[in-house]
């Protein structure tokens, strides 16, 4: 009958646990001078040799012939152990017997010397899965346990463990194994089994491993059956993206190409590639750029593995830190997400899609990506150039127009226009006049040939006459009842002040901003600038004094006016 690899080649001896010589070398010191405790813990990830470790321990303690510390393999007791048939060495499963009435059936047999070893040993394997009332049934024992006892306890959550159980055991810590030892434990057991196991395929294995050889090796036999075993048939076999598609969905992630990212996934996906690992190898790639921009010379030993240190920093210069943090966050919210839908591909595309442009993610560390990015141009003094007229959006019906600035151009924060584009010379903004409630709204002098406006009372009203169809009922009730939210009209820029929280939450979304943007563009004849805000609406100016307070605000960021 086939054996799994991992089994077939759990390590026998100490000498052969790979990457825990810090534990092995103390036991076996243990062993060799009969200094044993009654009690030990191993604790660690899984797939580190915390179980392996017990019972060796086990054997060595009870072989009638070791080898300077280490068990024979070949005596009664040892073969009797790794059997099964010696029922003195007995390992259970915390996860099945973890009631108190298990813990006191071992209590009860425990005081019994061993019938055919010299040692009795309980290997308790996730023990912290143990309910409150068996730790305390344990805890006695622990204390004071025969001579002929011995208890070794293993976990991977040693947070749940009690700490009246930690203070009566030697706690042994098990580190994750550094990739290029399991790759060479890979290639021997490949040797040893006459699998077609090449360098590069190995090396792909250990990183896939994270630290876990038991998992190295179960993937091993997973691929066991391919002709080669080389990264490209690993890939295949076990469904995720390989380097090079990961590199060429960042190139258009950063690049803002969100059609052709779409068609990558795609082909990811009709390849059979998981969407879940896909999403987790480009935060691989965009982890281990951060790790570069920010550990500088030292990054080369915290990296994943899985992309060259040269590829790593050509990419660090492209992206700033802000930029990769946001994407992480992002990506992360995907994962969570994704294991709680059965849609994975519409979650990963989504993702994608919210990457190519940050103005569509809602996350703090998006919005401070994007005020980073602005706050560097403008320190450079980098401002917007005016738009070639064939390159205009579409002018409102019946109402032929060119406007001043691309709606992707121009954001609005705050009182000012923010201008989002490193490569243009923008041209000094229009001064604008404050309209009270008693004023006409003028028309601005590059738009003379326009009509009139009408008052700023019946522009609010016919803006939201416009909003009435397509607006959520929610939030048009909100916008028009005038003790949850104002509006100024000031120019070519509109201010909903927000009365409440509640009402500020409603407004304050890009969707309803966008549609009353629309709404107001359509009702003027021109592009309006429109934002929420939580400040109580001022009282209206005169048209110089609003005029002076604008260029004011503009001024000190560098914007200039002839």
């Amino acid at each position: 009958m086939y054996q799994a690899l991992y089994r077939k080649w759990r390590p026998r001896k100490f000498e052969d646990v790979v990457g825990q010589e810090h534990i092995t070398n103390t036991l076996l010191r243990q062993v060799q001078t009969g200094r044993l405790s009654h009690a030990y813990l191993f604790v660690g990830t899984r797939g580190t040799g915390k179980t392996t470790c017990a019972k060796i321990l086990a054997k060595a303690v009870n072989c009638e012939h070791p080898v300077n510390g280490d068990p024979c393999n070949a005596c009664p007791s040892c073969l009797g152990i790794d059997s099964g048939s010696i029922l003195d060495v007995e390992e259970l499963d915390a996860a099945s017997n973890n009631g108190v009435d298990n813990i006191r059936e071992l209590r009860d047999e425990a005081i019994y010397t061993p019938a055919s070893v010299k040692k009795r040993v309980y290997i308790v394997d996730e023990v912290h899965m143990l309910s409150n009332s068996a730790f305390n049934a344990l805890l006695k024992i622990l204390e004071e346990p025969p001579e002929h006892l011995i208890f070794i306890l293993a976990t991977t959550e040693i947070h749940k463990v009690p700490a009246t159980i930690l203070s009566r055991c030697q706690r042994f810590s098990f580190r994750r194994i550094p990739s290029d030892k399991i790759a060479q434990r890979l290639l021997y057991v490949a040797g040893q089994e006459q699998l077609p196991l090449t360098q590069d395929g190995a090396s792909l294995l250990a990183r896939l491993a994270d630290g876990a050889l038991r998992d190295a090796l179960s993937l091993l036999d997973q691929c066991a059956a391919a002709p080669v075993i080389d990264a490209a048939s690993i890939l295949d076999t076990i469904g995720l993206a390989g380097s090079a598609d990961t590199l060429r969905l960042l190139s258009a992630i950063s690049s803002g190409d969100a059609a052709g990212a779409l068609k990558l996934l795609d082909g990811l996906h009709s390849a059979g590639k998981d969407m879940a690992a896909a999403i987790d190898e480009l935060m691989t790639l965009t982890r281990d750029i951060l790790v570069t921009k920010v550990a500088g010379d030292g990054a080369d030993r915290l990296y994943s593995g899985t992309f060259d240190e040269a590829t790593l920093r050509s990419w660090s210069g492209k992206l700033s830190r802000a930029r990769l943090l946001a994407a992480l966050d992002v990506m992360s919210q995907a994962m969570r997400d994704m294991g709680k839908s059965a849609n994975r591909r519409l979650i990963a595309e989504m993702c994608v899609i919210r990457l190519c442009d940050e103005r569509l993610s809602e996350s703090l560390s998006a919005l401070v990506s994007r005020v980073s990015r602005l706050e560097d141009r403008m320190e450079k003094g980098v401002f917007p150039s005016p738009m070639p007229a064939q390159e205009a959006d579409e002018p409102f019906e019946d109402e032929p127009y060119v406007d001043e600035f691309r709606e992707t151009d121009m954001e609005t924060d705050g009182d000012f226009p923010v201008f989002d584009d490193p490569g243009k010379d923008y041209p000094p903004l229009a001064q604008e006049e404050t309209v009270s409630p008693a004023q006409t709204v003028q028309p601005s002098p590059a738009a003379s040939d326009r009509k009139a406006s009408p008052p700023p009372e019946d522009v609010w009203s016919a803006v939201l006459e416009a909003c009435r169809n397509d607006m959520d009922i929610g939030t048009y009730a909100f916008l028009s009842d005038s003790a949850q939210c104002a509006a100024v009209v000031e120019g070519n820029s509109i201010a909903i002040h927000a009365k409440n929280p509640f009402a500020m939450h409603m407004i304050d979304s890009p969707d309803v901003l966008r549609q009353v943007r629309e709404a107001a563009g359509k009702v003027l004849g021109r592009q309006v600038l429109v934002r929420a805000t939580d400040t109580q609406a001022p009282s209206a100016p005169s048209g110089s004094d609003a005029g002076s307070a604008k260029l004011d605000s503009l001024s000190k960021y560098g914007v200039t006016f002839e």
